[in-house]
């Protein structure tokens, strides 16, 4: 179904309800991404099996596990760093498996890899730009809440990114993410190295920008208490599968910790 390519025309035969109910399905694609049992191999090693995962705007998709199980390959799969071998990605209602990064950046996901990985000698101004890329030319500039999500970051503008301490690249790395104006941002272990009150500052970040409502996010984690404070949505993987999925709702928290013992 193409978004508002229904061009606001009520189908007769639907009435008022069901007009709704059609228009309401178009809009929840608008961030909406369905991983749809894939595999994905490096050479002859498998690194996924059989993964199927969604998010939807306004929600965030925790994935947690161990070191080593799949969860850096499953977000290198959706944002296109890694071919899948098997099964399909389907963002905003398109069909995305075989674009290229850049392509689907362009459609509006973003990524904050694990490692940060902000350009160390470009200032903080200048790694922020290079968010840039995807947007029209008038709406490339600084913007006001980006700094109300990452206070320190407008008083470094003129600092190298190298020189800033491990928990500002993070921010950082967020914050120049946030400037594509995504559908969908991929956060890999955004905590890792990361001291205590920086980890606040990024788990407040996070859940604002869930309570717009309009971004998909999807966080790769290591540590439960983060996850489970932030997350709608949980899947654990273990040997490149998803052995355990459920909403907060519907947690068993035994079982959680189970399948993260495996």
């Amino acid at each position: 179904m193409a978004g508002p390519a229904l061009n606001e025309r009520r189908p007769s035969s639907l009435g008022q309800a069901g007009w709704v109910r059609v228009r309401s399905a178009a809009l929840r694609l608008k961030g909406m991404l369905s991983v749809e049992n894939i595999d994905l191999h490096y050479g002859a090693a498998q690194a996924l099996r059989d993964v199927s995962l969604t998010a939807e705007p306004g929600k965030i998709t925790c994935v947690l596990g161990r070191n080593g199980v799949g969860k850096s390959s499953l977000l290198r799969a959706i944002i296109g760093l890694q071919p899948v071998s098997r099964g399909r990605i389907v963002f905003n209602g398109s069909e995305v498996t075989r674009l290229k990064t850049h392509e689907r950046a362009r459609l509006g996901m973003s990524y904050v890899p694990q490692g940060r990985e902000i350009f160390p000698l470009l200032t903080v101004r200048e790694n922020l730009e290079t968010g840039y890329a995807r947007l029209p030319r008038p709406e490339r500039k600084l913007k006001g809440e980006l700094f109300n999500l990452f206070p320190v970051l407008k008083s470094m503008l003129g600092r190298r990114g190298g020189d800033l301490s491990g928990g500002q690249q993070q921010q950082l790395a967020i914050a120049r993410a946030l400037m594509m104006q995504p559908k969908l941002i991929v956060l890999d272990e955004p905590t890792e190295g990361i001291q205590p009150s920086i980890i606040k500052d990024i788990g407040r970040a996070i859940t604002y920008l869930r309570g717009l409502g309009e971004m998909a996010i999807v966080l790769v984690e290591q540590y439960l208490d983060f996850a489970r404070e932030l997350g709608d949505h949980f899947a654990v993987m273990e040997r490149g599968s998803i052995v355990y999925a459920c909403d907060k709702a519907g947690m068993d928290e035994g079982a959680l910790k189970r399948a993260l013992a495996i």
